[in-house]
């Protein structure tokens, strides 16, 4: 005879069986994350402009995937500038985090391309010559200018670890100095 509590024995039963399972899972995933040597990347960008501006950037960047669909970077960054008025060097660092809201699009549409598309925030700190920039300073001193910027990005995977990526940033913050166009069109490679 079966006592009117055993449906529920047995649905406590189940559920403490397929927790217990769901944890084995969880932890069998856990050891199968990837070691911190193949979720670390490199790349960065250079940049190019010649003619009545001159715009020369090399902006390396070091980086970690800290979930599959979120990783980080940062590095430094150099530029040598030169217009009508004058030369100058900017120096600087930045940090980004991005997220790939799509990270293989051929897995949506069977097309064999493998674009992926992530959002981008950034922050970029410069150092400039005040007296490049400000009309009313005369002393050769330098200053920090700070920037904040976000966008929207496209990769293309060239291989199982590297990829060639396409950002289309606006500054968020404001400024007193023109030092980036919006959107500010970034090309960088990771490897």
């Amino acid at each position: 005879m079966i006592n009117k509590s055993t449906p529920y024995l047995i649905i406590i039963l189940l559920i403490l069986l397929s927790v217990q399972q769901s944890n084995a899972q969880f932890e069998d995933n856990r050891r199968q994350a990837p070691p911190l040597r193949e979720r670390i990347f490199y790349g960065g960008s250079f940049g190019l402009q010649l003619g009545t501006v001159t715009n020369i950037e090399a902006s390396p960047v070091i980086g970690i995937w800290l979930l599959p669909r979120v990783a980080v970077g940062a590095g430094p960054t150099y530029q040598f500038y030169r217009d009508p008025l004058g030369k100058t060097d900017i120096y600087g660092g930045r940090t980004y985090l991005r997220f790939f809201f799509i990270q293989d699009l051929s897995q949506f549409i069977p097309l064999g391309i493998r674009l992926g598309f992530f959002a981008h925030a950034e922050y970029e700190a410069l150092n400039l010559r005040s007296d490049f920039w400000s009309a009313s300073s005369t002393a050769n001193s330098r200053f920090w200018e700070h920037s904040a910027l976000a966008g929207l990005g496209i990769s293309q995977a060239m291989g199982m670890r590297s990829s060639v990526n396409i950002s289309f940033l606006w500054v968020i913050t404001e400024s007193d100095y023109d030092l980036h166009g919006n959107p500010e069109i970034r090309i960088d490679f990771v490897f």
